[in-house]
């Protein structure tokens, strides 16, 4: 039974992750990119049974997929930021490290144990990113945008 409510659990994920970013908010995109990357992961495992040839290689694409994302942070940490507290960039490139050794032994047995611990960490990630004070520019950039374009109406109303 525990197996079902952790397949039904990411069921209900799947469906949370279909916002795409806008454009211009790096923190943004990359907190989408992890929700997609979880989303992927998330209908991995409930595609089918741990001993399914096709579930199996389906968990090791999106297992692929995510070391990619991962694989990028990673690069992008190694750079010279100076923008960036250097105690989170060293907690981000341990983060990293474990994502590595774990994806190569969940690549090994695709289990939905291990795909659930990749979700966990892209989705807190994502959360953290997504609080994230809005960087100035990019606010003032969106308050001008939101000048020129007219609002969505939320509703609309029709006569009887």
């Amino acid at each position: 039974m525990a197996g079902y409510s952790l397949m039904s659990s990411h069921q209900d994920q799947v469906k949370k992750y279909d916002r795409v970013p806008e454009p211009g908010a790096p923190a943004q995109t990359e907190a989408w990119a992890l929700l997609e990357a979880a989303k992927r992961l998330a209908a991995a495992i409930v595609h089918g049974p741990d001993t399914d040839k096709e579930t199996k290689e389906l968990r090791k694409k999106a297992l692929r997929l995510n070391w990619r994302l991962w694989t990028i942070f990673q690069a992008e940490l190694t750079q010279d930021r100076p923008d960036l507290d250097p105690e989170i960039r060293r907690n981000m490139l341990t983060l990293c490290q474990f994502v590595d050794k774990h994806t190569v032994g969940a690549l090994f047995k695709p289990t939905a144990e291990a795909l659930s611990t990749l979700i966990d960490i892209n989705r807190n990630i994502a959360s953290g990113l997504l609080n994230m004070p809005e960087d100035p520019v990019v606010k003032a950039a969106k308050e001008e945008r939101k000048k020129t374009v007219p609002p969505t109406p939320t509703h609309i109303k029709t006569e009887a």
